[in-house]
């Protein structure tokens, strides 16, 4: 290699700022690493997330598609019945002796049978769990509230919550809705 001249500059980098980059960048990959481990071990979450929507969004959609009337929806009258005063048999909050949502004959007939209403373990309505959902609760509570116009006793408040596998009730996941009583169903 030639001597230098004066004034003019050496090329290329000393041992000393080839390792102080080595350690600037091991610091720098090190910091991204973990990361990235954490958002790969988290990962899981909106996929337990989105799990729990739907088992609420589901039950909330069973619950409000039952019947919510004066009557016991199986007794006579029950139908045509515009107060509680017409009914042989009155319909009150949560199941009737023998009701279930499971059957096997007497299923839920009405809105306020699943009040209190739990599982553990995500079932169908025949009561089998369904794969993959065996880790997580639901719950249905329903109370008798004013909306608007409607006149409290007229609507019930629905809200369904769910949580997720480990029991975590600090990531359950509540959904409400509301239904409203309707007028008879037959007409004269």
């Amino acid at each position: 290699m030639p001597a230098l001249r004066p004034g003019q500059r050496q090329h290329g980098l000393t041992l000393i700022e080839l390792l102080l980059f080595v350690v600037v960048v091991g610091i720098a990959l090190s910091a991204m690493l973990k990361v990235f481990v954490t958002a790969t071990t988290a990962s899981a979450d909106p996929m337990i997330r989105r799990q729990q929507l739907a088992i609420a969004e589901s039950l909330l959609r069973e619950v409000e598609l039952m019947p919510f009337t004066w009557c016991e929806p199986s007794s006579a009258g029950a139908d045509t019945a515009t107060s509680a005063a017409a009914c042989t048999v009155q319909e009150a909050m949560g199941p009737e002796a023998g009701e279930s949502r499971y059957g096997p004959v007497n299923f839920f007939d009405n809105v306020n049978d699943y009040s209190g209403f739990t599982m553990s373990g995500i079932g169908d309505v025949t009561g089998a769990t369904v794969p993959g959902l065996s880790g997580y609760t639901a719950s249905v509570s329903i109370s008798a509230a004013a909306l608007d116009s409607v006149p409290g006793g007229e609507a019930l408040k629905i809200t369904v919550t769910v949580t997720p596998p480990g029991n975590r009730p600090n990531d359950a996941i509540s959904l409400q809705g509301w239904r409203t009583r309707y007028a008879p169903t037959a007409t004269n």
